[in-house]
């Protein structure tokens, strides 16, 4: 909120400013500290000032105005004597005006009283002569106490409440914590949440309730009200179910909306129903923004990475705020970038969720290996994965699983009282059939899908590991001499799920001229976001379009020097009873695509023999398809 209090000199205009700023925690301004040096000479010497001396301090006072908007508001208190001053001034709907009116008898006491001021008391009349009628705002009579004219200000205000800049649909863990990161960085936001009677009622309101620190909240559960209290164009950002939920509530909010408005979508949305949204919204004259956000609820709370895609005009109207709530890089600059057009956000949250999910498998199975076939305590795990990540290995995955592995309840660590069945949300599996669709091998990332419904089958697994006998063997030798082999396959392990995971960006990027920016999009996934590490600062430094992603610096050198050790550890794994899905396919995955001459000649004579589908061969360049009568 901005507040201007006016009035003549010597009417308390600072007295009650002061008062207003404390009780709405906003900054207090006063505008005779903002005239220039000649002015101040000028009144000294007891001269009033004319409209070109005022030019100067209206344009500073304007200045400093929106500027405070963008950090939250703030209270000014000046003359502001005729109504084109005010025009002035009026950078924003969300100013409010208060006129401190009185007799001029009155002012003038006050103004004797007062000591070292360079307003004189012999220039008041000259300021009376020059006031004129205020066309809009509150008059107020100064002839009140400072606590009598305190309450009736605050009274005004509440009755003309702000415009907020933002509005957030959802109070759930990422929706509450994104709307109180804004409000902590100065944008105002109202928060919607539906009523359901006896399920959900007055959820927005408890959020405002118990985060009494921001007077820049607004709590909503009518839909319309919430519309209402948004300026225009509006800015709202769902932060809701995927899926059905969301087109439900884009047919509550068009009707209610207009041109120009823009919905931003916040969720874990598949790519394609963004495409859909877009175009929808597009129809009605509105912005769309399908935007991914990573970090989980701390994150989301003080930084996340965020992934905006869809129309780059409506990403124009928001760009200011999400620069301010994101993480920000190692340069300072906000991990967030305008990705691309339709659903681009959202797709390469999709891709970033599915690399997400075979660092995790990676450093499970590390963790499961190293626990029970090398016989570590949770504690030297944790201790091995702490080392690592002072180095190259940094990444934040390893960080928390390092913590975890020391976390214990009632003298037991937790980890082992944790059901080991793996949950998942359904991104990891469209990435999946989006690279089965575009032809992308994705076998290392497919693995980590598939090991958390291998997961979910606990009953059957335990039924099958009393009628196999599975047990793991203990693993001989050294984990001293083992050591050095298990984190260069590691290294390699991650580098391999990375290169999966950009090849079906860029293939999907060039199919539909999306035009994606790699290092850009690397550059906001090394903070905020889960897979923050220093192989995507790596990434982010070195990728370029025109070399593999095997083949960038920094990569070409691990690839080269890991691959025995992480086929010499998935063999040592598989031997002694361990399942190392990920692993296992990263190392046939990076064989296949270094292998000169495959086993795909076999397929292609079979499919010739059963089917007749016919082969190439090496002999002929010309490209021409041969068929043999087998039999």
């Amino acid at each position: 909120m901005l507040v201007i209090v006016t009035g003549v000199s010597g009417t308390g205009k600072t007295t009650l400013g002061s008062l207003l700023a404390e009780k709405l925690r906003l900054p207090f301004y006063d505008g005779d500290h903002f005239h220039p040096a000649e002015n101040i000479a000028k009144m000294s010497a007891g001269h009033p000032l004319d409209d070109v001396d005022r030019i100067p301090w209206l344009q500073a006072l304007a200045d400093k105005l929106e500027e405070s908007e963008l950090k939250g508001g703030a209270v000014l208190a000046c003359s502001a004597l005729k109504n084109a001053y005010r025009e002035k001034l009026s950078v924003s709907e969300n100013l409010r005006w208060i006129h401190m009116i009185g007799d001029r008898d009155l002012i003038w006491d006050r103004m004797l009283a007062r000591q070292n001021h360079y307003m004189k008391a012999g220039m008041l009349d000259s300021q009376i002569a020059t006031w004129e009628k205020p066309l809009t705002g509150h008059e107020l009579d100064i002839s009140g106490t400072p606590e009598e004219l305190f309450e009736e200000s605050l009274n005004y205000l509440k009755s003309q409440p702000m415009k907020m800049k933002m509005g957030v649909i959802g109070m759930g863990v990422m929706g509450k914590s994104l709307a109180l990161n804004l409000a902590e960085k100065g944008v105002p936001v109202s928060l919607y949440n539906r009523f359901v009677a006896g399920k959900e009622e007055g959820i927005a309101l408890k959020v405002v309730d118990e985060n009494p620190e921001f007077s820049n909240l607004l709590a909503f559960e009518d839909l319309q009200k919430f519309v209402d209290s948004l300026e225009k164009p509006r800015r709202i950002l769902m932060m809701i179910p995927a899926g059905a939920a969301i087109d439900a509530q884009l047919d509550a909010l068009i009707p209610i909306l207009e041109k120009d408005d823009l919905v931003i979508d916040g969720g874990n949305s598949f790519y394609l129903d963004s495409d859909r949204r877009v175009a929808r919204l597009h129809e009605s004259g509105m912005h769309f923004l399908p935007m991914g956000v990573s970090g989980g609820e701390e994150g989301a709370r003080k930084g996340p990475s965020i992934m905006p895609g869809g129309n780059a005009e409506g990403y124009a109207m928001v760009e200011d705020f999400l620069g301010r709530i994101s993480a920000k890089d190692k340069n300072g600059k906000p991990c967030v970038t305008y990705v691309g057009p339709g659903g681009s956000g959202h797709f390469i949250k999709m891709v970033h969720n599915s690399i997400e999910y075979g660092e995790m498998q990676v450093l499970a199975e590390l963790v499961h290996l190293l626990r029970f076939g090398f016989d570590c305590s949770a504690e030297q795990v944790s201790e091995i994965f702490s080392e690592w990540g002072k180095g190259e290995l940094k990444s934040f995955l390893l960080e928390i699983t390092a913590d975890l592995l020391l976390f214990k309840e009632n003298g037991d660590l937790l980890l082992d009282n944790i059901l080991d069945q793996a949950g998942q949300k359904g991104t990891g599996a469209w990435s999946l059939t989006t690279a089965l669709e575009y032809g992308i091998p994705y076998s290392p990332l497919a693995e980590s899908v598939n090991a958390r419904g291998v997961s979910g089958e606990k009953a059957m697994r335990v039924a099958f590991s009393q009628t196999f006998k599975h047990e793991f063997a203990k693993v001989e030798g050294a984990l001293e001499s083992w050591l050095p082999k298990i984190k260069a396959a590691y290294s390699l392990a991650r580098i391999i799920n990375h290169e999966v995971g950009f090849r079906l960006m860029k293939t999907v990027s060039d199919t539909k001229g999306w035009n994606l920016n790699f290092n850009e999009i690397a550059r906001i996934w090394t903070n905020g976001c889960i897979i923050r590490s220093g192989l995507m600062e790596t990434i982010s430094s070195n990728y370029s379009d025109s070399v593999s992603f095997f083949e960038t610096s920094g990569v070409k050198e691990q690839v080269i020097s890991g691959r025995k050790d992480l086929a010499a550890l998935v063999g040592l794994g598989l031997t002694h009873g361990f399942a190392l899905p990920v692993m296992s396919a990263g190392i046939n995955y990076l064989l296949g695509r270094i292998t000169a001459e495959s086993s795909a000649s076999v397929i292609q004579a079979q499919r010739d023999y059963f089917g007749a589908h016919t082969y190439q061969r090496k002999d002929d360049p010309s490209g021409k398809f041969y068929h043999t009568n087998w039999i």
